[in-house]
């Protein structure tokens, strides 16, 4: 069961990073960001749209054990 989750989850990731790609090539426009007052400089929109997925997944991957999203413990001493 654990490598079909594996399986599933490279898949998943696979699948971000070619769409990724893909629209990277074919928006290679420069954008700028403006909140409130601040403003970006400008980055073509691929590398915006790829650091936003790594802050993302890397975001994801710490909330997880903190709001304690993790897997349950096994207790084999049961056997």
């Amino acid at each position: 069961m654990r490598t079909l989750t594996t399986l599933i989850t490279a898949c998943i990731i696979a699948a971000w990073i070619a769409a990724i790609a893909i629209i990277s090539v074919q928006n290679a426009a420069p954008v700028s960001f403006r909140f409130l007052t601040i403003q970006t400089i400008e980055l073509p929109f691929g590398l915006v749209l790829a650091f936003s997925a790594a802050i993302g997944l890397i975001g994801a991957a710490i909330a997880q054990p903190l709001l304690g999203f993790s897997r349950p413990q096994r207790n084999d001493d049961q056997y």
